[in-house]
């Protein structure tokens, strides 16, 4: 602790994240004005989460990519939500990380049930594995995907075991493993 602060004093929260959520604001309303369709912000932890047009998610993504001042070369994770009791039902969520500038941000498009989602493959190859499990567990379809096989549920199943109105009681016996022949 430093010998002018007081033990109990509030912590101011750091501007820069703010300055930086700016910076990337700026960079994508140069570029692409109308994608950006909204911006969370939880102030405790400094995080944010970009609501942006599904035909823009791959620009908007190649922005924060390519962007010296920005890098976010890495792709943490993508993940799927599943709220029914929505017009758009299902918000897909990006977990981008710029090493270089220790910063994390959230990107999310909003899709309605049978809308498609463009891939971000071709700016991101790690999202092909996570595209393809929210295939097989959400229904969601990722529009240009350069392998949309099941990758964890068998092949004959039209059910998606993450959605909210999933039977929490099967439909009918699952085999869990498939016979050498059918791989081969």
């Amino acid at each position: 602790m430093a010998e002018n602060e007081t033990p109990n004093a509030p912590q101011t929260p750091s501007t820069s994240s703010e300055s930086s959520i700016k910076a990337e604001l700026a960079k994508i309303r140069a570029t692409h004005g109308d994608a950006i369709l909204g911006v969370e912000e939880d102030p405790r932890t400094g995080m944010y989460w970009i609501s942006v047009k599904p035909r823009s998610i791959c620009a908007v993504a190649r922005i924060l990519r390519d962007d010296r001042a920005l890098d976010y070369k890495l792709m943490s994770d993508i993940t799927c939500v599943d709220r029914p009791e929505r017009e758009k039902r299902f918000c897909v969520v990006y977990n981008l990380y710029s090493v270089t500038h220790a910063k994390r941000i959230f990107l999310r498009v909003h899709v309605a049930d049978g809308d498609k989602v463009p891939t971000l493959t071709p700016v991101y190859t790690g999202a092909n594995w996570p595209e393809r499990e929210i295939m097989d567990l959400f229904g969601v379809i990722f529009d240009g995907h350069p392998d949309p096989r099941k990758i964890l549920v068998p092949d004959d199943w039209t059910d998606f075991p993450l959605r909210k109105d999933f039977p929490i009681v099967g439909k009918k016996p699952v085999l869990l493993f498939n016979d050498v022949k059918d791989i081969l």
